[in-house]
């Protein structure tokens, strides 16, 4: 017979596991919905390998935006300390999908081919979070919006980024808040245009680099601007490598030239003017 204290323990540790009044880990997480998103429309194993790759960029791709807008607010109202802790983790959040490439990159391209053509016109290029993504950096560009014109609620999302300052936006302009040679007329341009270097910010970056100390937390947001860009370019890097390593040279299946356009955007700079400032600083 057990004794009464073996009793209590018994019962206690029933109750603890019974979840049935409570919140799970799966309630919290919403793992129901999560978890039966996965469907492949081919019996071929391989299938849910690549749409497993492309959910869980999604949902990196979503804190990414996250984290971005924070930074660009935070940026607009020149508080700089808490935007470098979310640009780092930005930072760390792209090296891990760059990671992400090596298991996508398990799939031959036998493999693939015995599902691609399930996939019907669906490709990356579409993924309103990438656009999102390229918006709040300040890589502009109108006509990205048409492949989501008949989704009402993202295509009125990616036009508020598109007319909105973007993060670098910001960035020239507390630059010019705080006294640093940025033109005007530059800051007060069309937002939806695609971005092109201005000579007034190279001129205003080249002063922060010139005196770190008196910049120090200017010169710090140049660095964190630079780090995104560099793992950002790491991830399409190994994007159109891997694609490259499956597909070889093949149209995309949403109608783009593939590896070539991939290619063609790994020539794009985000942020220019920190990027030729480096050939221009000289020592002393």
């Amino acid at each position: 017979m057990a004794a009464p204290d073996d009793n209590k323990r018994a019962y206690d540790h029933q109750a603890h596991w019974d979840m049935s009044r409570d919140m799970s880990y799966g309630d919290y997480l919403g793992l129901g919905d999560l978890l039966r998103a996965q469907r492949p429309l081919t019996e071929e194993h391989n299938e849910l390998l690549f749409i497993v790759q492309h959910q869980t960029t999604e949902l990196w791709l979503k804190l990414v935006i996250h984290e971005l807008t924070g930074v660009r607010d935070l940026v607009r109202d020149d508080r700089l300390s808490p935007a470098f802790k979310m640009m780092a983790r930005v930072a760390r959040i792209f090296d891990n999908l760059d990671q992400a490439w090596t298991i996508l990159a398990t799939l031959t391209p036998n493999e693939y081919l015995l599902f691609r053509d399930s996939l019907g016109k669906s490709s990356g290029f579409q993924s309103h979070q990438y656009r999102a993504v390229e918006f709040l950096a300040g890589n502009k560009n109108a006509r990205m919006l048409r492949p989501h014109a008949h989704v009402p609620d993202i295509h009125g999302f990616l036009q508020a980024l598109l007319e909105a300052p973007s993060l670098y936006d910001e960035a020239q302009r507390l630059l010019a808040k705080r006294g640093l040679p940025v033109d005007p007329d530059h800051l007060h341009r069309d937002l939806t245009k695609p971005y092109a270097a201005h000579p007034s910010v190279e001129a205003a970056w080249a002063a922060v680099y010139r005196d770190v100390d008196t910049h120090w937390d200017l010169y710090e947001l140049a660095e964190k601007l630079v780090d995104f860009e560099h793992v950002f370019r790491n991830w399409r890097f190994a994007h159109a490598t891997t694609v490259e390593r499956i597909i070889g040279h093949k149209t995309g299946t949403g109608g783009t030239s593939g590896v070539q356009y991939l290619k063609k955007m790994l020539d794009v700079r985000l942020f220019p003017e920190l990027w030729t400032i480096r050939t221009s600083l000289r020592s002393g």
